[in-house]
């Protein structure tokens, strides 16, 4: 059994990297619409974070704004994933070891053979601060973009930059 992050191993390695961050606890967000009621005032972007899987069994990862509207087809066309649909719970487990309502990029520190291609929103990319949970649903943390990317880049995370607006990526 794989020893997975958490998210106070998370709080550890951020820490170890000097990433400021500020944390946000609050009851079980399951939804974008939960999130929106009962969020508060946290500053930043909010996200949506989808885990799909193809007929290879090969995963994907998108983090977006929390409005951005999905078109699968056209995401998986332009993309050339093949046909992609949500992977199943279980699968999202074992590899990401977040729960459904728990997805985070967080979680691709549990990925421990890098299966999942990971795809981040520009409009997330082209901001300053951004939240996500913290491999739970009941925390959210607050930190600077860029620190996240170069959080995820001396972690081994390849992070896929894709404009929704033109489906295109932007930056591998």
């Amino acid at each position: 059994m794989k020893q997975s992050i958490t998210k106070k191993k998370l709080f550890s390695l951020l820490k170890l990297c000097k990433i400021s961050f500020i944390v946000h606890d609050h009851s079980a967000l399951h939804t974008v619409k939960e999130s929106e009621l009962k969020r508060g005032n946290i500053t930043g972007l909010h996200t949506k974070n989808l885990f799909f899987k193809n007929k290879k069994n090969e995963y994907f990862l998108f983090s977006s704004i929390e409005d951005q509207k999905f078109d699968l087809k056209k995401i998986s066309k332009i993309l050339k994933l093949g046909n992609i649909s949500f992977a199943k719970e279980e699968r999202l487990y074992e590899i990401l070891s977040v729960k459904a309502g728990s997805v985070t990029p967080f979680g691709l520190l549990n990925d421990k053979d890098r299966c999942v291609k990971f795809f981040l929103d520009s409009k997330i990319y082209e901001s300053d601060i951004v939240n996500f949970h913290p491999l739970v649903n009941t925390s959210t943390i607050t930190l600077k973009v860029n620190d996240l990317i170069n959080f995820f880049t001396k972690n081994n995370i390849k992070v896929n930059i894709f404009d929704f607006k033109n489906n295109t990526i932007i930056k591998q």
